[in-house]
């Protein structure tokens, strides 16, 4: 996300340390290894395949596809035949190669203190363990299970033991709304949910088994019945029993929740809520006579791993399927390469595994690699601005990958939290989640990284299962607010709204030509969707929903959302680039365009800004914004509306819902489906706000 006035000023070597030990050393060998992986798949794919275990070969061609609506239905296939097992492959085939002693993950709780660690063996035998446990219900091949959970190890339990037994898992972030999770559920028809008691995040404690309850209750109301109900006791005692009660909604009473050595943590409100017997059985009881040896089910490449909801602009969540062998294979393959992970290295990713990032780069994609990750339950101010970087020093972390949200936001709070903690540990700085603007980027670098590790800026989607368009950190030199070069396999092109390829630097679709390994397969149950949504608009590509351009040395700019371009009196103009403009100005500490309907210039430009703390809004302040637009990009480019926004709508995964934006804009209350904001009261707030001559 970047203005043209801060595209070219500044091209950053990859550092020097990195280059010597790196994957990829030079643009020279990445160029090379990029030819081979589009001229012959199989030659580039294949030799990485080898490094896994497969208990049969491919029966038929290594790649089988189609990408064109008009030759038939969309179809992609990578190693059809080759039977595999995901979990095996992260686990025991780690374990066999002596990784067994190896820390798997450093999990970190909300509060600073609440700690453990797992190690592939101690993994291998709870995963074993509980796949033996879900077979035990009742649970096989090709059933879904839900899974509701916070950031702890028995997350990654339940998901490796769910693809051991070829059982499909759909995480739901724990965070989603009784209807939104009742409504993922009835999609799938989930035979099972996992979840917890509760979590805290941050001071705010979550019920639930509470929600799960609730949304049990819808989908029995719409005729489906989920059988079994397996509850974690993660902050009850562990020696006493939650008391049982019908009126599940409410939390009260209070009680020390204890650690294993009976030590207590700090004081919390006992939950309440309702226990069903014959379907709601606890994690543990379960866990005591479970055999610890779970063979694993050999399963085809194509069949399904996981599928994983996103929302679209209108109707319901669709749900996004991965499959096996090729999800395997690009999640590890750019996990290694794009952090060029070392054995030596503790990574970091900040995401939670209800979203992708963390299925391809908190699980999978680490696991794989046998890699030591930190995973963390906690939020980054809690208890303090300085979270990140005190654990970044506790556990000497060299990776490091995280939302440009949550790096804005940081930002606000200035140097000294970040510069009290040691950070020397740090080679590689990742973003993911949405472009950063190259301030915060420039931040993240210099302050973060001390001016001496590569900042890798991620694009990717659900939809494509890894990074596609990403920097090298011994290769490539970055550009700031620039995903600069496609990743192995990928092939992008820019289109006009017609079709036409465009080679100049004029923005447009970015789209791809070919498939990868990682990429979906379908939606789940909705085939027409999966192409219509995807592939229809241009025959033969596969359509991201997001615009790009290329500069004059062949960096690729991710712009946001396609519908995020504004034609402003005939100019094509991306409201990323006011943003990048805005967000310059001392007082700002966020901003957002979107388009607004306009009589003579047919649209024009309507900006939500967030000042930083202690900055007031005044007409001034307005005067001043637009000023520095019409400077930073030209006359043309002026916003006619810039509206105070105290909050501005997000996922829980830090994206803005510009959609929204552009409803509030319009003065429509008509927002289609919400279930993805992590406040809806943001929305009341900012249409109060609205301008009345908007």
């Amino acid at each position: 996300m970047a203005s043209p006035a801060t595209e070219a000023d500044e091209t950053i070597q990859p550092p020097a340390v990195l280059q010597t030990e790196a994957h990829i050393k030079n643009l020279k060998e990445y160029r090379d290894l990029y030819n081979k992986s589009l001229d012959d798949p199989e030659s580039f794919w294949g030799p990485i395949s080898k490094e896994f275990y497969w208990e049969s070969q491919p029966t038929g061609a290594f790649l089988e596809y189609n990408f064109d609506v008009r030759k038939g239905p969309i179809s992609i296939k990578w190693m059809a035949g080759a039977k595999t097992n995901i979990c095996y492959n992260v686990l025991d085939r780690n374990v066999k190669k002596g990784l067994g002693d190896k820390i798997a993950f450093y999990w970190e709780g909300n509060d600073p203190g609440d700690q453990c660690q797992i190690t592939y063996s101690e993994l291998l035998e709870k995963v074993c363990k509980f796949a033996n446990v879900l077979k035990s219900l009742g649970v096989g091949e090709k059933d879904r299970v839900a899974i509701y959970m916070p950031m702890i190890l028995e997350l990654v339990v339940a998901m490796l033991a769910c693809a051991r037994i070829g059982a499909i898992h759909s995480i739901v972030f724990a965070g989603f709304s009784s209807m939104s999770l009742a409504e993922r559920i009835l999609d799938a028809q989930c035979c099972a949910v996992i979840t917890s008691d509760g979590v805290w995040r941050g001071k705010k404690l979550l019920n639930l088994k509470s929600i799960v309850d609730k949304a049990l209750d819808l989908c029995a109301e719409r005729g489906h019945t989920v059988t079994k109900s397996i509850v974690v006791r993660h902050l009850s005692p562990k020696d006493e029993v939650i008391v049982e009660d019908n009126n599940s909604s409410d939390q009260q009473g209070s009680y020390e929740p204890l650690t294993d050595d009976g030590i207590a943590k700090r004081p919390c409100r006992q939950l309440k809520f309702m226990w069903k017997d014959g379907r709601d059985v606890w994690w543990h009881e379960l866990m005591t006579t479970a055999d610890t040896s779970c063979n694993p089910v050999w399963l085809d490449a194509e069949d399904p791993l996981f599928m994983l909801y996103t929302s679209g602009s209108t109707g319901k969540p669709k749900g996004v399927l991965h499959t096996i062998g090729g999800y395997m294979l690009y999640a590890a393959t750019t996990f290694k390469y794009v952090f060029d992970y070392q054995p030596s290295d503790v990574y970091w990713c900040t995401a939670d595994i209800g979203w992708i990032t963390g299925h391809s780069y908190v699980c999978y994609g680490p696991l794989a690699n046998g890699a030591t990750s930190v995973m963390f339950e906690g939020v980054p101010f809690y208890p303090d601005a300085g979270r990140f970087w005190a654990t970044v020093e506790k556990y000497k972390v060299s990776k490091f990958y995280t939302a440009p949200t949550a790096i804005r936001s940081l930002m606000k709070y200035g140097d000294e939290f970040v510069k009290k903690y040691n950070r020397s540990s740090l080679r590689v700085l990742g973003t993911v989640g949405e472009p950063i603007n190259p301030e915060a980027w420039l931040w993240y670098y210099s302050v973060v990284g001390n001016s001496r590790c590569a900042v890798v800026d991620t694009f990717w989607q659900t939809e494509t299962g890894g990074h596609v368009i990403t920097p090298l950190p011994g290769a490539t030199p970055t550009k700031p607010g620039s995903a600069t070069f496609p990743f192995f396999g990928i092939q992008p092109v820019i289109l006009s709204e017609d079709g036409q390829e465009i080679t100049d630097s004029r923005e447009g679709y970015l789209v791809f030509r070919k498939p990868w390994p990682g990429i979906m397969r379908t939606v789940w149950e909705n085939q027409v969707r999966f192409e219509t949504t995807y592939f229809k608009k241009f025959e033969g590509y596969y359509c991201t929903g997001d615009g790009a351009h290329r500069d004059k040395d062949g960096y690729i700019w991710i712009t946001g959302r396609i519908d995020d371009l504004v034609n402003v009196s005939g100019h094509l103009l991306s409201t990323a680039e006011v943003e990048s403009a805005l967000i310059e100005h001392r007082a700002v500490a966020e901003a957002a365009s979107v388009s607004h309907p306009h009589t003579i210039k047919g649209e024009c430009i309507y900006c939500f800004v967030t000042l930083k703390e202690g900055e007031e809004f005044t007409d001034q302040l307005k005067v001043e914004l637009i000023n520095l637009v019409r400077v930073k990009i030209g006359p043309f480019a002026q916003p006619d509306f810039i509206q105070d926004a105290p909050a501005l709508p997000k996922t829980r995964s830090g994206k803005i819902m510009r959609r929204i934006l552009r409803k509030i804009a319009r003065g429509d209350r008509d927002l289609g489906d919400t279930s993805t904001l992590a406040d809806e009261s943001v929305i009341d707030l900012l249409f109060q706000l609205r301008p009345s001559d908007a």
